[in-house]
């Protein structure tokens, strides 16, 4: 067939509006996948913060302040059935062509909404309270992280008292249903939270920790008003909580601890090696086998305990044992008071503010606050836990100290636990995610223990490379919060794996670690009350080090601690096989040349 030059141009011309039509249909397209993942992201977020009203209070946001959370076996399933409906709206989003990030954002909320999904098998809300946590403890400590800055936020707080009572009658509910399908916790812990119960129960309106925001009120607030909020407050505790908190503590007593298991581990529960297969999983975010934890837990025992006796022999000792004894008994290694252990965690959190613009590049924006635990909470809390703080910084993050029993702990790991929980560790990591204006709200929130608990680990060794540690002994603390985790490592697995009773847990911590004796009595009972996660702080410190190590072999003198830490921090809490993927990614950036993202 003959063409003429007119007819062949007229083809080229429609030819090349085609392209130019299908590119721009393309790229409509992209935007348009673009905006339904970053809308059904909203969405999703949206009904997080609707459905748990307290969680949004303590990320600042007021909207829901007066209300609480259903916490009903209804609720659940019904929570439950929404997860499955946006998990088949995530998985029809088309990321083809997606930037990376946002694609991760689909891949990370699948991931986040299967593991809800298939673990929704053990009915693990069948079991809601142990000492370590459950409505009785958590309720209580919310009313720190509340905001009282005007009069609408303590007549919010005086219509969440008044719904509360609603979650200890659900809350009992379902642990009568957990009872009748053997899913109970261990009776030792049980009785630890009959004690916590009971002793809120017994106390007068005023002396209740729901009655602390009455101490202080905002200078702008009319004395008039002050009168009001007062009596509202306290006749919210007397009329509502405190009859909430005698129900819950009757029924814990006669009812429900009595019938604890007596096995410690979560073998003993039905699906036991099961579920605690799965807890490994979700807590390490590896495929690591319970056995090949328990064989690393053991592995770095043996290896700190070998840098341990270095220490003790440097001091004049010649074994471990007769160092510990001598550490144990040295009254200049114990508290002289409650204040002494807040100054010296001051102290610590200060010397380390100086330092980290050598390691970080990124800097969080609220300094970290040190705070008491709450003396409710003292006989069965950790030695020091962290707080984070709201996105806007108006409330900033608290380290969390123990001055509970001081005289019978020991300064010596005060200074690591310092980084561990406040810089360059958990505060540093949560409030820096929390400020990455690149990632959706649920991504700055999110928590995965391997990466949060081992990146503060990690950053206990950031001490030692600063030139911190001076003091022997400190040294030594630091060695033992380190020897800390990897006995984790053997014990949770010891308890929920190779059924060791307690005894046996706690003569291993005696033989392998320096820790004192309130905080071995503590610990034993944290593995029993939340198997697993303990297992992700030396599994995610050693994959971190792993992938600095990797990433400074490849780059060699190209390698920046700095970018690495902000690479690391970069992107808010991800799984271990997210993480080395994102390192892997900015070392192939940094070898050709290329500025990180």
């Amino acid at each position: 067939m003959r063409f003429t030059a007119k007819f062949l141009c007229l083809v080229l011309i429609l030819s090349l509006c085609g392209s130019a039509l299908a590119v721009d249909k393309t790229s409509a397209s992209l935007e348009a996948r673009r905006k339904q993942l970053n809308d059904l992201l909203k969405e999703q977020w949206e009904y997080t913060l609707r459905t748990n009203p307290e969680f949004a209070t303590i990320l600042g946001d007021k909207r829901y302040n007066d209300q609480v959370s259903d916490a009903s076996e209804k609720e659940v399933y019904h929570d439950l059935g929404e997860a499955k409906k946006f998990l088949a709206r995530f998985e029809a989003v088309d990321t083809t062509g997606f930037p990376e990030q946002e694609a991760l954002n689909k891949a990370l909320m699948i991931r986040g909404l299967k593991q809800q999904l298939g673990n929704a098998k053990f009915e693990s809300w069948l079991m809601p309270v142990t000492q370590f946590y459950g409505i009785h403890i958590d309720i209580p400590q919310l009313v720190s992280l509340l905001p009282f800055d005007t009069v609408k936020d303590y007549e919010d707080y005086i219509a969440r008292l008044k719904k509360f009572p609603k979650q200890y009658d659900d809350t009992i509910d379902l642990m009568r249903k957990g009872k009748a399908k053997k899913l109970m916790p261990p009776k030792i812990l049980l009785d630890l939270a009959v004690g916590q119960t009971e002793r809120i129960a017994a106390k007068k309106p005023e002396e209740t920790p729901f009655a602390v925001p009455l101490k202080k009120f905002p200078k702008e607030i009319s004395e008039a008003d002050q009168k009001r909020l007062r009596e509202g407050v306290l006749a919210a505790i007397q009329d509502s909580m405190l009859p909430a908190y005698q129900r819950m503590a009757k029924f814990l007593k006669e009812d429900y601890a009595p019938f604890g298991r007596t096995e410690p581990g979560l073998w003993s529960l039905p699906d036991g090696d099961a579920r605690y297969a799965a807890r490994v999983k979700n807590n390490t975010t590896t495929d690591m086998t319970p056995e090949e934890v328990h064989q690393l837990g053991l592995r770095e025992v043996a290896r700190i305990e070998a840098e341990m006796l270095k220490v003790a022999q440097k001091l004049g000792y010649s074994d471990l044992k007769t160092f510990k004894e001598a550490v144990a008994n040295n009254p200049d290694l114990h508290p002289k008071s409650r204040q002494e252990m807040l100054d010296l965690y001051q102290k610590y959190i200060d010397q380390m503010y100086e330092q980290i613009p050598k390691l970080f590049g990124r800097l969080p924006k609220a300094k970290v606050r040190i705070e008491p635990v709450p003396e409710f909470r003292e006989k069965e809390d950790s030695g020091a836990s962290y707080n984070q703080g709201t996105p806007d910084g108006k409330r900033p993050g608290q380290i969390l100290v123990n001055t509970g029993d001081f005289a019978k702990r020991t300064t010596v790991n005060i200074e690591t636990t310092a980084y561990h929980e406040g810089v360059p560790g958990h505060h540093m990591q949560i409030s820096i995610a929390q400020e990455l204006p690149e990632l959706p709200p649920f991504r700055q929130q999110l928590f995965f223990t391997a990466y949060v608990e081992g990146w503060a680990l990690y950053s206990e060794r950031l001490g030692e490379e600063v030139g911190f540690f001076k003091d022997p002994y400190s040294y030594y603390g630091h060695l033992t919060d380190e020897m800390l985790r990897a006995v984790r490592l053997a014990v949770d697995t010891g308890f929920h794996y190779k059924r060791w009773t307690r005894r046996q847990v706690v003569d291993f911590f005696h033989e392998h670690s320096g820790a004192d004796e309130v905080e071995v009595q503590s610990e034993t009972d944290r593995y029993i009350a939340i198997p697993g996660q303990a297992l992700g702080y030396k599994i995610g410190q050693l994959k971190i080090l792993e992938l600095r190590e990797k990433a400074h072999k490849a780059l060699g003198d190209k390698f920046d601690i700095r970018a690495f830490h902000d690479e690391v921090l970069g992107g808010g809490a991800l799984p271990m096989d997210v993480l080395e993927q994102r390192i892997d990614a900015w070392v192939a950036r940094v070898k050709a040349g290329k500025a990180a993202d």
